[in-house]
């Protein structure tokens, strides 16, 4: 939902109307409370390890598409802006259906189910990452779009009750949490010198137990680029937080979710990687031990901090959220000219 509300913001800030269509997940609560008028649908994602769930997802698919077009008739929008998932695919398709300009995102390093689906369908298909294949014509690499990131360091860290003089570590593995680094972190740096900020998702939160007064444990926050602002080093999956992670410059050691669909997170991570703004270690490789060496060399070494921080921030891509917007803009205002009449 981050890249999509950042856009959304930039169009509402340009006059124009937004709308969301989304499923019972987050966005059924995110959306509403950043002021956008929200319209859900019943339907659920493709399983891939259970030939049950997906018969049952594929069931309620053709019913939610009849919706979906119907919808879009009441709206009459101007644009449908999609951006990935078994949702986006629904919508995606009462575009083509009802000959609605279509413009797609992809926020990670491969293209989706319902993005491969809808592609040739779309006016343009705006990418986070190059990807092989997708280098021109209706491709454009335009960055995963983010919020704003937060500027004052000293601010962040008095939010967190970090020191100000203090080296810190930030852990995090998304909203929900990541178990294996959860407990690698929390075993690694029980005793060491520096501070840690470990945002340790609301589904683990309750099995943990800050080993110090400086490890600041906590489960989920709001403003994700201010927890990034605060600290000098980040260990973290390589989903879109990325890019959060880029706009604030901040170096990383990256643990890629194995089960990622396409196993995208290893492609995010290898590009921070190649860019030599993270450390990649395997989810299968991690432990307390690898965790806590690969933190204490960078630590250690200012001089490589200060150039991975420099090529991270080469990665970010500020106006991204704008140039997003500014493809719709032009999607739908080429789209009108085309039904004026000579």
């Amino acid at each position: 939902m981050i890249p999509a509300l950042s856009v959304a913001d930039e169009l509402r800030g340009s006059a124009h109307e937004v709308e969301f269509v989304g499923g019972d997940r987050a966005e059924a609560s995110l959306v509403p409370a950043a002021g956008f008028k929200f319209h859900q649908l019943q339907a659920e994602g493709l399983s891939r390890t259970s030939k049950v769930k997906a018969f049952r997802a594929a069931l309620k698919a053709f019913p939610a598409v009849l919706s979906a077009v119907r919808l879009v008739r009441h709206t009459s929008p101007d644009v449908i802006l999609g951006g990935g998932g078994y949702v986006a695919g629904i919508v995606g398709a009462a575009a083509v259906l009802t000959r609605t300009p279509l413009v797609l995102t992809e926020a990670d390093s491969h293209l989706g189910i319902s993005n491969r689906a809808l592609a040739r369908f779309a006016k343009k298909v705006c990418l986070g990452f190059p990807i092989e294949g997708c280098g021109s014509g209706k491709f454009l690499v335009t960055g995963r779009p983010v919020p704003i990131g937060a500027t004052d360091r000293s601010v962040a860290r008095r939010r967190f009750g970090i020191s100000s003089d203090a080296q810190c570590v930030l852990v995090t593995g998304g909203s929900l949490g990541a178990t294996s680094i959860n407990k690698a972190a929390v075993e690694a740096f029980a005793n060491s010198g520096f501070e840690v900020l470990h945002l340790a998702g609301e589904r683990d939160l309750p099995s943990l137990t800050s080993p110090r007064d400086t490890y600041h444990l906590e489960g989920y926050v709001e403003g994700f680029g201010e927890a990034v602002a605060a600290c000098d080093l980040a260990v973290a999956r390589a989903g879109g937080s990325v890019f959060e992670l880029a706009a604030q410059g901040c170096p990383a050691i990256l643990i890629p979710y194995p089960h990622a669909a396409g196993d995208h997170q290893t492609g995010n991570a290898r590009w921070m990687e190649a860019a030599g703004a993270a450390v990649v270690i395997a989810d299968g490789d991690l432990s307390a031990e690898s965790l806590g060496k690969a933190v204490d060399l960078l630590l250690k070494d200012p001089a490589r901090l200060e150039k991975m921080a420099a090529a991270s921030s080469s990665l970010a891509r500020p106006d991204a959220a704008r140039e997003v917007a500014m493809v719709v803009i032009d999607s739908g205002r080429s789209a009108s000219m085309k039904m004026e009449p000579s």
